[in-house]
């Protein structure tokens, strides 16, 4: 019992830092309206997700809830659909760039104001998916 005492103690001071932290980076990510504000954002979730995962690696008793496995589930699905969306994206801002550059569209493209658009990028590392070890 008092093993799971401190555990439940210990866990209680991390949380609160630790979640305030994925929620912000959440809600960056919901708010940013550029490309590279959501690849940063994007970066800023991932890192408070591995600190979520470094928190858990400690407490076996978190690992083994129902909440916390729902939430593990989650994250493949979510970072499926990123690498998803992602991949949509870039595809839909490389055929939209080859098409303001050919004739006649970039005599409409010019006249309009269409210019080139940023591709969805981040460094090599970010696009790893993130290791999550429950030994």
């Amino acid at each position: 019992m008092p093993n799971l005492v401190n555990t439940v103690k210990g866990y209680a001071k991390h949380e609160k830092s630790v979640f305030e932290n994925v929620t912000k980076a959440r809600s960056a990510l919901m708010k940013a309206d550029t490309p590279a504000g959501k690849a940063q954002a994007n970066n800023m979730l991932t890192d408070a997700l591995k600190s979520l995962f470094a928190v858990a690696e400690n407490y076996p008793q978190l690992r083994a809830s129902e909440n916390f496995n729902a939430l593990q589930k989650e994250l493949s699905d979510t970072e499926d659909k990123v690498a998803y969306s992602r991949q949509f994206y870039n595809s839909t801002v490389l055929e939209y760039n080859r098409t303001i550059k050919v004739f006649p569209n970039v005599l409409f493209a010019g006249m309009f104001g269409f210019t080139e658009e940023q591709f969805f990028e981040t460094k090599g590392q970010e696009r790893e998916k993130v290791e999550v070890k429950f030994d």
